[in-house]
């Protein structure tokens, strides 16, 4: 087991490093250090002198990836992406081309993501497993139908239709809850109740169909008519057995998940002006600031795979016959 983890750490540094890359480059090929420099002083008409300025001051003044005119080793070391990308690996953030600590901003927005992820994760979850056990338990059946309809119609619906409706109803129309905006303490759960609700609903069709299909081949194995021919109840074979079988596909789908809890959910966090992690890269992103989006994939990233190998250690505890060499 250990030396499976440490290898699969290796692979993922190497990970790292070529996402690393390709973000620069993806990101270079598409903006200059001069559209930069214009769009966060202020507009076309700025000056070049007040343009090469904010590029000396944020290090955007040096070639990007080699520096033909330095002497050996500082070819690649006085490069753009040495100083700006390759410190990320030491977990150096530094600062936002807006001259704000990066550090600091990720320590401040990750509690409103968290408060709108975990939530959403957590009664997601459940309600995706009872919604398909029950379809299971009722399998053939009026019920059993409706229910597969339902879960059709709701993952054929954009998520932006929920939000813009339960924003419209609940909202704007009922006064239940606030459009949008975020405050802590116990006023955060007025804020976070119709976002939460809403990431639920557009989560609950598709991920219903999978678990169910899931189920509905594991109720066909030997084990399952064993246990019937025993006398076991159809809730004790479904909760008791098929489900515990059926973990390693549920815990694929939702380990893998986990990392982004802490990234924020983009749309959400944009449309109901949550200061989570999702709304900073949206804005990062709108405003050209390299330093925060190069942070936010590689942070994401890093998560991604941290991920990936819970859910690979996770297999050998959930079923005892799976063991990691």
């Amino acid at each position: 087991m250990l030396n499976y983890t440490l290898r699969r750490l290796m692979y993922g540094l190497l990970i790292l490093v070529g996402v690393n890359l390709l973000t620069f480059v993806l990101f270079f090929a598409i903006n200059t250090p001069d559209d930069m420099a214009r769009m966060n002083i202020g507009g076309k008409r700025v000056s070049q002198d007040a343009i090469e300025k904010w590029k000396s001051e944020r290090g955007y003044n040096k070639p990007l990836l080699w520096n033909a005119q330095a002497p050996a080793v500082e070819k690649l070391t006085h490069t753009i992406f040495f100083e700006r990308s390759v410190q990320l690996l030491a977990l150096d953030f530094g600062a936002s081309d807006s001259g704000r600590d990066i550090r600091y901003e990720l320590g401040q927005r990750m509690l409103p993501s968290l408060a709108l992820a975990l939530p959403t994760f957590v009664l997601g979850t459940f309600a995706v497993l009872v919604f398909a056990l029950l379809m299971v338990f009722f399998k053939s059946t009026y019920l059993d139908f409706w229910g597969f309809a339902l879960a059709v119609v709701l993952m054929s619906i954009s998520a932006l239709f929920y939000i813009l409706m339960g924003q419209y109803f609940f909202s704007k129309l009922l006064k239940l809850v606030p459009i949008s905006g975020y405050s802590g303490g116990s006023d955060a759960l007025l804020f976070l109740a119709l976002p939460v609700c809403v990431g639920l609903l557009s989560r609950l069709g598709g991920e219903a169909i999978f678990y169910r299909s899931i189920f509905q081949e594991e109720i066909s194995k030997d084990y399952v008519r064993t246990a019937r021919a025993k006398g076991l109840s159809e809730p004790a074979v479904l909760f008791r057995h098929v489900l515990r079988n059926a973990m390693l596909p549920i815990l694929t789908s939702t380990v893998a998940v986990l990392p982004l809890l802490f990234m924020g959910a983009l749309l959400m966090e944009s449309f109901f002006g949550i200061p989570g992690l999702g709304s900073y890269t949206i804005d990062a992103i709108n405003g050209q600031d390299f330093a925060v989006v190069r942070v936010m994939v590689f942070v994401g990233s890093a998560l991604y795979i941290v991920g990936l190998i819970l859910t690979d250690i996770s297999y050998s505890l959930a079923d005892p016959r799976i063991r990691l060499q």
